[in-house]
């Protein structure tokens, strides 16, 4: 499967084209990659078989741009809350809060991204290292390392251990199995931090 999925999708999208990704994620989530031919996402999204091939040449074209899409979204959550006017603590709980809310009304991006990386797609991502939204969330820690506000250890562990906090937490409160007033939520974070921050 050769697919490209360098650079991230920014030009404005069509209404049609933004229905067919929407009907994608949907039904992914629920019948799985295979399971979801384009004749049943342009039955669901509305338009005309041949519509859906104007925008895309082939299912794997729409998966891959599909990901860059909703990948965009995340990565437009990092960028306005990586905000160097305040102080990295508050600009931390900010982007834990961001993302957890993102994820938490976004259950079908949630759930199209955890299918994706265990699917045959994923062989084309780039490293996480290369990966643009994993970029801007090492970088983000890494500036709390040189404000000498965070411990001294790698910014990657510190961006996968509160990444995968905040997708934990989205998925069991979107799921309904635990609830979590914004008490507690702050909890999370602030515990999070206590472990990350440098002590001076």
């Amino acid at each position: 499967m050769n697919i490209q999925l360098v650079g991230t999708y920014m030009e404005p999208i069509a209404d049609k084209k933004k229905a067919i990704f929407k009907s994608t994620m949907e039904l992914v989530r629920e019948h799985g990659f295979h399971g979801t031919p384009m004749s049943m996402v342009a039955k669901h999204a509305g338009v005309a078989a041949g519509t859906i091939y104007h925008y895309f040449e082939s299912k794997d074209k729409l998966i891959c741009e599909l990901f860059n899409y909703a990948q965009q979204q995340v990565i437009a959550v990092v960028e306005q809350e990586d905000c160097a006017t305040i102080p990295f603590k508050a600009c931390f709980a900010n982007l834990w809060m961001g993302l957890y809310t993102f994820y938490r009304n976004n259950q079908d991006i949630l759930r199209f991204f955890e299918q994706f990386v265990n699917s045959p797609y994923s062989a084309a991502m780039p490293r996480l290292e290369e990966d643009k939204f994993y970029t801007l969330l090492f970088a983000f820690f890494e500036r709390g390392i040189q404000e000498d506000q965070l411990r001294e250890v790698s910014p990657r562990t510190l961006g996968m251990l509160t990444h995968s906090s905040i997708l934990s937490i989205a998925k069991l409160t979107a799921s309904g199995r635990l609830s979590l007033d914004s008490k507690e939520l702050e909890q999370v974070h602030e515990l999070l931090w206590s472990g990350m921050a440098r002590h001076h």
